[in-house]
């Protein structure tokens, strides 16, 4: 669930939590769909950003990850515990990617 500026929200998106004011009061539930009108309320009560369902992109090339994961098990080459946790985080940004 991505965190977007307000100023990139688009209709058709979704919240993923609700929109609260300062003293704790839905404005908008989760799972609201957006639209024009709704997203310039939201603009108007001063937000900045809201969470949307879905997936968030990761900020760096899948390229960049997988070097920085060879650099950090670099020095756990030969310890079995450390090779299951590097698998699983390879595979968790291989997903991350489709």
């Amino acid at each position: 669930m991505p965190k977007i500026p307000v100023e990139q929200l688009k209709p058709g998106m979704k919240l993923a939590r609700p929109l609260m004011n300062s003293s704790g009061m839905v404005l908008m539930a989760e799972g609201t769909e957006l639209t024009e009108s709704r997203i310039s309320k939201i603009e108007n009560m001063g937000v900045d950003s809201v969470f949307i369902d879905g997936p968030s992109k990761p900020a760096r090339p899948k390229e960049d990850l997988l070097d920085a994961l060879e650099r950090r098990f670099a020095k756990t080459a030969g310890n079995p515990q450390m090779s299951l946790i590097k698998k699983a985080v390879r595979e968790h940004i291989e997903a991350m990617y489709g």
